[in-house]
């Protein structure tokens, strides 16, 4: 699995060099803030599930680049946008000083505003069929948006030190994680077909509402047990905010199973799929093993 993340990371690395040369930046210190946003590190989860994904249905790598490249520039917006004083307030971010402290606060704003449309616009250039490439734009949109990330954090600055109940804290994190993860393996299966079997559809999303889950119930745990310089961001936020978390919620020893019954869950959904999901179930193991 190592071998295979470190591959599509090198894949979507050049990818996204190659989709940021492309973008016609009118400002030097923008673009600047964008690369550092982008470029700065990361586990390139969301590109690597849309690669799985396709694989997993008969297709290649290839076919599924744009859309990786999209799922990256809104996932490191997220990032830039979560971590402003207004939101979550961290110095840190991959081991690295935060956006808005590398340049200002003003600019790590825009820089976000900048890889959100950056997204579309290069879907919006995706060589595929009209139909896949506008399924592509309203599904990354959609698990965005208002109905998605964008609600989900919302969710979770609302209820900071505030109590939650199990249900409650699995519809904020269905929203704020597991719907971008939910877009990639969409997205991933879109980049090869413009139609999907109703069958391998509720796979799809069946394995993917699992392993979103998973891997906030895994990042709970790593608040709690790793450490800073591991993370690449600072150990203990959560605790130190009082938000909600499946630990605190379940135990410690509880999240972690509950991790374990998610990972399987989305194991056995794959049965479903007509290719190769051997990547999309040693994925799914990654998330809850991972330290980072």
């Amino acid at each position: 699995m190592q071998q295979q993340l470190a591959s599509a990371q090198q894949r979507i690395e050049e990818q996204l060099l190659s989709a940021l040369a492309s973008l016609k930046l009118a400002d030097q210190r923008l673009a600047d803030a964008m690369q550092y946003g982008l470029l700065n590190g990361g586990k390139r989860l969301r590109p690597f599930l849309a690669y799985a994904t396709a694989e997993a249905l008969g297709g290649e790598w290839q076919q599924a680049d744009v859309a990786a490249c999209a799922l990256e520039m809104v996932h490191s917006y997220s990032l830039v946008h979560d971590d402003l004083p207004a939101m979550d307030d961290d110095d840190l971010r991959r081991g690295k000083p935060t956006c808005h402290v590398a340049f200002d606060e003003a600019t790590a704003i825009l820089a976000g505003d900048g890889l959100l449309t950056a997204a579309f616009e290069v879907l919006a250039g995706a060589p595929t069929s009209d139909p896949q490439r506008l399924t592509l734009i309203r599904l990354l949109a959609q698990s965005a948006g208002g109905a998605g990330m964008v609600a989900g954090q919302a969710i979770d600055l609302n209820h900071v030190g505030k109590s939650m109940t199990l249900a409650e804290l699995e519809n904020m994190h269905r929203h704020k994680t597991g719907a971008l993860i939910l877009a990639a393996v969409e997205m991933g299966a879109y980049s090869v077909s413009a139609t999907l079997d109703d069958k391998i559809a509720a796979a799809l999303r069946t394995y993917a509402e699992a392993i979103g889950l998973a891997f906030q119930v895994q990042d709970d745990i790593l608040d709690i047990e790793s450490d800073t310089e591991t993370l690449g961001k600072a150990q203990g936020a959560d605790v130190a905010l009082n938000k909600p978390t499946y630990p605190a919620l379940l135990g410690l020893d509880g999240a972690k199973q509950k991790a374990r019954e998610l990972v399987e869950q989305a194991q056995q959904a794959l049965g479903a799929l007509p290719g190769d999901s051997s990547t999309l179930a040693a994925l799914a193991q990654y998330i809850i093993e991972r330290d980072h």
